[in-house]
């Protein structure tokens, strides 16, 4: 009953003030961040519609503006875990090993990683340190204030390079023979599944690539009733069949496992993948 009253409350809202819903929407409203009552409530009709509806590129745009326009005030904010040290180090670090071995069995050299979704960019800084062989490390990331922070950040480590664009884009136009790909605790997850199904296509066919994926899936997402995506959680992103995807693609797996979280509606997927 209270979702149904929400729903109503904010569809009526939706119809009174068009211009405040669209504002809304363009500035980026799929994580609440600084809302107003009325905009959360906009915020739940407009998600909702899209969800019903199953319209996820109406979704993925959301998401898309958000990560464009507040992901720097989504991470001055605070309110959310430090990726880095509260995730990414205790539950990764092994990945990094295994990342560091598959190197150095290639027997080739993997000079470029790049980051999809960087955000603050300790991930990458992090990653630049473990692994010396590497000379580029590229931090991408849809907000141009964040990216601009970023370089100021880490202006004395000349490894990094912070580069705002739509990665996939970038990717294509800017990648050499040999490249890592990192996305670390949820990227991949704002993509509609026909979107990253062609990058990983197009990846697997150019040179050599190896794909550290870190993104979280749905708990009661069953693969064997829908091994195509679902919507799921409080963001409305998107839960993919990660192995499907990159197999149907041609990679092979090399690694891949699970972080449950307790008291929560997705877990996190940890794989590493080859072509």
């Amino acid at each position: 009953m209270k979702d149904i009253s929400k729903t109503i409350v904010g569809s009526i809202l939706i119809i009174v003030m068009p211009k405040k819903a669209k504002q809304l929407s363009n500035k980026g409203m799929t994580i609440v961040v600084g809302l107003t009552l009325k905009e959360r409530l906009m915020r739940h009709a407009l998600l909702g519609k899209a969800k019903r509806n199953e319209d996820f590129e109406t979704l993925s745009q959301f998401h898309q503006d958000f990560w464009t326009n507040r992901a720097e005030e989504y991470f001055s904010t605070r309110l959310f875990n430090n990726v880095l040290e509260d995730f990414f180090i205790p539950e990764c670090s092994f990945l990094v090993e295994l990342l560091k071995d598959k190197l150095d069995k290639e027997g080739r050299k993997f000079n470029m990683l790049v980051e999809i979704g960087t955000g603050e960019g300790t991930v990458l800084n992090h990653l630049s340190l473990k692994l010396p062989n590497v000379d580029r490390f590229i931090g991408i990331d849809l907000s141009v204030t964040q990216i601009e922070a970023n370089k100021k950040v880490f202006s004395k480590n000349q490894k990094l390079e912070f580069v705002a664009s739509d990665a996939f884009d970038w990717i294509k136009e800017n990648r050499n023979e040999h490249i890592i790909i990192l996305t670390s605790a949820g990227v991949l997850e704002y993509f509609v599944q026909s979107r990253l199904q062609d990058f990983f296509n197009e990846l697997s066919v150019v040179g050599k690539v190896i794909f550290v994926a870190i993104e979280p899936v749905g708990v009661n997402h069953d693969f064997l009733r829908n091994p195509n995506s679902e919507i799921y959680g409080v963001e409305n992103s998107f839960s993919h069949n990660y192995i499907k995807m990159f197999n149907d693609a041609g990679f092979s797996i090399c690694h891949q496992s699970k972080v449950v979280l307790p008291k929560s509606d997705l877990y996190m997927d940890l794989i590493l993948a080859s072509n």
